[in-house]
């Protein structure tokens, strides 16, 4: 009788184990004895939707000049988009963005194939109604078509850590995968999305263990006549390594092939080295090659670090990188192909920081960032500066992490994108600048304010003007009361220096009757901010 009470309750101990859910072991680590071949232990949803809605109200001193740009605004401040500084008029106005996201994974693939499409709707509050294009579509009744397409793209997992991505797709310059991390580490990591940092079509295949990730891609970014090679393609290998518990290392090598001849592109902006307006308007450098075809070869070499890029192993974090462009333009003279230029420049960036609190909020840091600059064109059939994607694209490269609002770009943005350096390049002059930032959670994990500050100098001088840019302080208050939903107020003004000196820095009175021999107004602005991140 002992023995089968023994047996009976050895019975019952083992089936209540047997029963037991691990939710928050990983699949592969749970028990997979005899019944493997069961049904999951969890059912996993097929279908998901996220979405970041952000709502703002904007008063600055700049705005675009021309009538026209009434929609999305993107590019330099002081460029061929037309904004300009006033010292008589301010703006005010609303902007509402929402990025919806969705996401099938079938469990017909058991999680091994996963479709993703994201989109955009925003507009300014009151703009237009009944019509069609996007940026548009909330003055009275609505009723406008204005769904843009971000991305739409499949993911497989053949085998334990490897990813293909196949369409529409983030294209970022870090080494992580931009589906399974969350957005302000790729813009700590890797090149921080100051030479890529857009969407591109083309396949991606990545490959991730404990201590070593890389990926390879390729990417279509211009398709012009199908049965012509006057394509504008983008190739990429990216590796990282764990050299320790703390730091990493990575490496890459992009290489562009156009053959476009400024073919395609933005609008009747155009697109490429040559464009006819797509550099006047982000801040890059323009290849003046006039009417004369060209077709170019550039390379991206560079290197990237960091250590406790999460702020979280210890109080002590920094990251940086250096990248260097190189490569050559030829053009076509009396149907010879010569040299137009030879290209090699270079782009470096340290960023360190203390965490003195306990929330990752609690952080002074210090960003330094450096292009190459060009101080003669290609008098000397060279150029000295660095290409980013933004000679491809509005906007190619959003550096977008340092903390400046006006001097370098902020991520708070919908319509409008217009700060005084756009592109690291910063048109072909280069730059040298550093930004400080000192944040505090008042209320831990509620009540944040920040305070910072940004400094320029162009490291080649454009004619009758200096090097200084000038100088930007700003802040922040932030209170989060609820989970990913927080409110925001934000402000910032910039005194310029002696660079803005020069006509060439400056938009021109041949458009809309700016005056060019007056030094522009120092920019500001501010604006208060709702944001959610819901899923």
């Amino acid at each position: 009788m002992k023995k089968i009470l023994f047996l009976m309750s050895l019975l019952l101990v083992t089936t209540w184990v047997l029963a037991q859910d691990y939710p928050a072991m990983p699949r592969d680590q749970r028990y997979t004895g005899v019944f493997e071949n069961d049904l999951p232990l969890e059912h996993d949803r097929e279908f998901q939707f996220l979405a970041f809605f952000i709502n703002q109200g904007v008063s600055s001193n700049f705005y675009p000049k021309n009538d026209l740009l009434k929609g999305q605004v993107i590019g330099r401040l002081f460029g061929q988009n037309s904004t300009n500084t006033s010292t008589e008029n301010q703006t005010f106005y609303f902007e509402q963005r929402l990025l919806p996201f969705f996401i099938y994974q079938p469990k017909l693939f058991d999680g091994k194939a996963i479709l993703r499409a994201s989109f955009e709707i925003d507009w300014t509050w009151g703009d237009v109604a009944y019509g069609t294009g996007g940026n548009f579509g909330s003055a009275i009744a609505a009723d406008q078509v204005n769904l843009q397409t971000q991305n739409l793209e499949l993911e497989l997992i053949p085998a334990k850590g490897w990813y293909i991505n196949l369409g529409l797709q983030r294209m970022y310059d870090t080494p992580y995968n931009p589906y399974r991390t969350m957005f302000d580490k790729m813009l700590s990591t890797g090149y921080r999305l100051a030479y890529f940092g857009t969407d591109g079509v083309g396949v991606t295949v990545r490959h991730n263990t404990d201590h070593l990730q890389w990926k390879a891609g390729f990417y279509q970014l211009y398709e012009s006549l199908i049965q012509e090679n006057d394509d504008v393609s983008l190739l990429e290998f990216t590796l990282e390594k764990s050299i320790a518990q703390k730091w990493h290392w990575g490496g890459s090598l992009y290489y562009m092939r156009d053959r476009a001849n400024g073919a395609g592109g933005v609008s009747i902006l155009g697109q490429g080295l040559n464009a006819t307006l797509l550099n006047a308007y982000n801040g890059t450098f323009k290849f003046n090659f006039g009417d004369k075809p060209y077709k170019a070869d550039i390379f991206w070499l560079g290197t990237f670090f960091d250590r406790n890029a999460d702020f979280m192993l210890d109080r002590w974090f920094i990251t940086g990188f250096a990248n260097m462009n190189v490569g050559r333009a030829l053009i076509l003279e009396d149907e010879v192909w010569n040299t137009g230029a030879d290209i090699l420049g270079v782009g470096a960036n340290a960023k360190a920081g203390y965490r003195f609190g306990q929330t990752t909020n609690d952080v002074i840091s210090l960003d330094v960032i450096f292009s190459s600059g060009d101080d003669n064109a290609l008098n000397d059939k060279t150029y000295n500066g660095v290409l980013t994607g933004n000679t491809w694209g509005s906007p190619g490269s959003v550096f977008i992490g340092s903390g400046s609002y006006l001097l370098f770009p902020h991520g708070n943005v919908v319509n409008r994108y217009t700060p005084v350096v756009a592109d690291l390049s910063n048109m072909g002059y280069g730059i040298t600048g550093a930004v400080v930032n000192a944040s505090r959670d008042v209320v831990p994990y509620k009540l944040l304010v920040k305070a910072g500050a940004a400094t320029g100098l162009s490291n080649a001088k454009p004619a009758g003007g200096g090097l200084y840019m000038g100088t930007e302080v700003n802040t922040k208050v932030s209170w989060t009361f609820g989970p990913f939903m927080s409110l925001e107020f934000h402000a910032a003004y910039m005194s310029l220096g002696s660079f803005f000196d020069s006509n060439d820095t400056r938009y021109g009175s041949d458009v809309n009757g700016v005056d060019n021999d007056s030094r522009p107004s120092d920019p500001w602005t501010a604006f208060v901010v709702y944001k959610w991140l819901m899923f």
